[in-house]
């Protein structure tokens, strides 16, 4: 049993590059800074004394810029190459955590997350893209499921550390971490990683082709159908970031300490599980059929607060469910959403697929927190139920469906 362990292990990290590798190293020292987001409701209601619908509104300001900020990441990294704006997006949204720790009135904060999400998230449809160059064809499900294990062991670290640090040393100290985290990531990037364009097998002989002109993903109405899908999916799951913190700290009774450790056992368990997990079942289901079994755990993750007494244990298997729902659902979508692009598009199409994400940064604190201030708690569950529901529907009809990504080019004048 033991072998067997082992050699799944060995076999779910085998393959892939060493750009990869580094890569994911590069994800892993940013996100082991994540301290400020996930404590951000809590630090506005009760270290500023925001109300919800304020704590919700400056969220919201923060999913805004993001939209923005993913639209213009995208376009920049199909003009410029992922390279050069994953760098200046890291290293610009360190500085700007900085200046967040100095504001404390209500517009101020505002006005400063809105452009803090806007340099941040342009780094998202870049860093997507990147796996591309960076990985090979057969590798990348498992490319993807790499970077997501980097991105949760960090954010298993930053939050544990992050609610420690706010519990005893006071707030500054996260917005300070997690700016010169930032920083140190860029500054590591460029050191350890150069461009590069994407692998192409030996023995495979390329043929110079005429300049083209990539297909719009805005043209391509099942993408944008999955896209829409997988907003409503994010929506539900990214309560776990803005009311869950604070639903914990209300009605559930915990500490910072407390809560930051919860929130780092998702990270902690992505970072142990997905890789031989994303491994042990790729091939063998059908991706929109993984993603539908995602989608009904985070709507179960929530509905089982409805449960009579819930406490820290609820929390805990709430927890634990909304973990597997992700490790079905995201490796799986990002490997449809890269795999329905081509190389002149892939910046563009890696956007609107963040755009997903990022629209839903604006929606889910927005309604969580009214939902949840206006009708309460558990009609606030019962919401997210019916999203989940109405993204199952979506993703069941996609996946009977299943028709070839359209990968049409129109050629464009050439002067050779």
């Amino acid at each position: 049993m033991l072998t067997r362990t082992i050699d799944l292990y060995r076999n779910a990290f085998g393959g892939l590059t060493r750009d990869m590798w580094l890569l994911a190293s590069v994800t892993f020292v940013n996100r082991a800074g994540t301290m400020v987001i996930p404590f951000m409701t809590v630090y506005l209601t009760q270290e500023l004394h925001f109300s919800l619908q304020q704590a919700g509104l400056v969220m919201g300001c923060f999913g805004v810029g993001s939209i923005l900020g993913t639209v213009i990441g995208g376009k920049l990294a199909d003009k410029y190459g992922y390279y050069e704006v994953m760098f200046w997006t890291l290293f610009l949204s360190g500085f700007m955590f900085l200046v967040l720790m100095k504001m404390h009135s209500f517009p101020a904060i505002c006005i400063t997350v809105f452009f803090l999400s806007i340099i941040a998230e342009a780094f998202r449809p870049a860093n997507t893209a990147s796996v591309a160059s960076y990985s090979v064809p057969e590798t990348r499900t498992r490319s993807i499921s790499l970077m997501r294990m980097a991105i949760n062991l960090g954010f298993s670290i930053g939050p544990a550390i992050g609610g420690l640090m706010a519990h005893t040393l006071g707030y500054d100290w996260l917005f300070m971490a997690d700016g010169l985290t930032c920083i140190g990531a860029a500054l590591f990037f460029r050191v350890a990683l150069k461009p590069k364009p994407m692998e192409v097998k030996e023995g495979v002989e390329v043929v110079k082709q005429p300049p083209v002109k990539a297909a719009s993903p805005y043209r391509d109405r099942t993408y944008l159908f999955f896209a829409l899908m997988t907003m409503f999916w994010a929506i539900a799951f990214m309560q776990v970031f803005s009311v869950i913190p604070v639903f914990l700290k209300e009605q559930i009774l915990l500490n910072e300490g407390q809560i930051g450790a919860l929130l780092a056992l998702n990270g902690l368990i992505i970072a142990l599980f997905e890789m031989p997990f994303v491994y042990s079942i790729e091939g063998r289901f059908r991706q929109f059929r993984l993603i539908q079994w995602g989608v009904v755990a985070v709507a179960v993750s929530y509905l089982i607060f409805l449960l009579p007494g819930a406490g820290p244990a609820i929390a805990v298997i709430s927890i634990i469910i909304i973990t597997l729902g992700e490790m079905l659902a995201m490796p799986f979508s990002g490997t449809y959403a890269m795999n329905r692009s081509t190389d002149q598009n892939r910046g563009q199409y890696m956007a609107v697929y963040s755009l997903s994400y990022s629209v839903a940064h604006v929606l889910a604190p927005i309604t969580g927190m009214q939902v949840a201030a206006l009708f309460g708690y558990d009609m606030l569950w019962v919401f997210m139920g019916v999203l989940c529901s109405i993204a199952l529907t979506g993703f069941i009809v996609l996946d009977k469906r299943r028709d070839r990504p359209a990968h049409r080019v129109e050629p464009t004048t050439s002067l050779t």
